[in-house]
């Protein structure tokens, strides 16, 4: 269990016993008890206590109320030269929850019990008397389990608290949390649990394209992609929110380049290559680089012997497709560019031992390029298993270095003006055309440049 390197687990701790010397309850809650006896390290500490948002607030000099309506407060607090922010929760029992999003209104509670009972699921709904723990008593006669969690843990299950159909009811976003915590951890989803998510999968819909992004997100980061989204599809939620992804199954490929099977088992085998933490951009990559193959599928043409199955414009189509996505799902437009351009540029490594250096250069200088070199590796290693390309572009990007893969330019705009050159729409031909040549190693100095200028495009007038 972490102790005293990890702040936020003594800011937590600081905070219950804080919280137990003003003679109120307060206990560890849900993920981080999760995963201490799953013996994981967690990320974040919570609290749950019977105080109220009011009572926390005036026990520390620090914090922000982020949801005091229904009972959540954030304790600000430096611990081992950290800022720390813990979630401190008062215990509550919930409303109904009319938008599928948050209860109409909340009780507050001083039962644990009751608080535990209005969770998502058992593996979440552990309580850790962490003082106890701290006296010297066993892990796990220091946990507080109204609800089976334990059980669940030691059987690998998601399992949701009470009615599987009522709580995916009152937040429609657990149904995407279902499947993120039996891919993450490797657990089974619970076949009631299952069963429910089935029958309200249309009605992810009511849940915002941020939230269901976020969600996605993480499942495709936290190192279980491919069995996350064999989760999706079996649960019906995969032809809800990614209806273009689902559609890649069934769509045969040219079995010389894809032995492996269909588009969807591809980008299925390539989804296992994305590690944990992985950058979402890469991620989504990954996860659309193959879109626009379903809509471009085009079978052997059995007049002409020999002929493959082809996809003529998969990549446009693909750009098309995936801005859709991702204008849906509200990215932001720095990582739209980044995920566009993944797909965009994806089969370029197919001709990169036949570039001009000037067309390789540009190639290796698209931003996070390592990005495309990893959609690149994991597309070969999901396919035909060829690294030659993959070897080829990462020996040149290593061995140009930045000075030569995107030098500083011979010439501008103002060296052509100053030369006599009046300014018009052929000024960007000039420059890129003189970039050209410099990339190639032709020129090498201001003049020279020019000179490559005026033997190309004339004198100026």
């Amino acid at each position: 269990m972490p102790r005293l390197n990890n702040p936020h687990y003594e800011a937590a701790l600081a905070i219950t016993r804080r919280l137990r010397e003003l003679g109120h309850t307060a206990y560890f809650a849900g993920g981080c008890v999760r995963d201490l006896l799953l013996g994981a390290d967690p990320h974040d500490f919570d609290v749950a206590t019977s105080a109220t948002p009011d009572q926390v607030q005036a026990a520390f000099p620090r914090t922000e109320s982020v949801g005091a309506h229904f009972g959540v407060v954030l304790v600000i607090e430096m611990v081992l030269g950290e800022r720390t922010a813990t979630e401190v929760a008062t215990f509550r029992n919930d409303g109904a929850y009319s938008d599928g999003r948050r209860p109409d209104a909340v009780r507050f509670s001083l039962d644990p019990r009751e608080d535990v009972l209005r969770r998502d699921f058992t593996i979440n709904g552990l309580l850790l008397d962490v003082i106890a723990y701290e006296e010297g008593d066993r892990l796990h006669d220091c946990v507080h389990d109204f609800v089976g969690g334990q059980f669940d843990l030691e059987h690998r299950l998601v399992r949701a608290i009470g009615s599987a159909a009522t709580r995916f009811a009152e937040d429609k976003l657990r149904m995407l949390r279902a499947i993120r915590f039996a891919a993450r951890l490797d657990f089974v989803i619970e076949h009631r649990t299952m069963a429910a998510i089935q029958a309200q999968s249309a009605s992810i819909a009511q849940v915002s394209a941020e939230r269901v992004r976020d969600e996605l997100t993480k499942i495709l980061t936290e190192g279980a992609a491919r069995r996350g989204f064999e989760l999706l599809d079996e649960s019906g939620l995969l032809s809800q929110v990614l209806p273009e992804v689902a559609r890649m199954k069934g769509v045969e490929q040219p079995p010389q380049y894809h032995p492996e099977g269909d588009v969807w088992i591809h980008t299925l085998m390539l989804l296992e290559h994305l590690p944990r933490n992985a950058s979402p951009t890469l991620a989504w990559g990954m996860l659309l680089h193959d879109i626009g193959k379903p809509a471009t599928f085009t079978p052997p043409d059995p007049a002409k012997p020999g002929d493959r199955i082809r996809f003529n414009g998969h990549v446009e189509i693909g750009v098309a497709v995936a801005h859709s996505i991702l204008t849906r799902l509200r990215f932001s437009n720095d990582d739209t560019e980044q995920i566009l351009a993944l797909v965009k540029h994806h089969m370029q490594f197919g001709d990169v031992t036949k570039m001009k250096q000037s067309t390789l250069k540009r190639f290796l200088r698209l931003p996070k390029f390592d990005e495309h070199l990893a959609l690149h590796h994991a597309d070969s290693l999901s396919s035909h298993g060829e690294l030659g390309m993959y070897g080829f572009a990462k020996q040149h990007l290593e061995e140009l270095g930045e000075e030569q893969i995107k030098p500083k330019l011979l010439l501008d705009g103002e060296a052509l003006i100053a030369a006599g050159y009046k300014p018009g729409p052929r000024f960007r031909e000039m420059l890129e055309a003189a970039e050209d040549a410099q990339l190639e190693g032709v020129v090498s100095t201001p003049e020279a440049a020019l000179r490559f200028i005026e033997d190309r495009f004339g004198a100026p007038k």
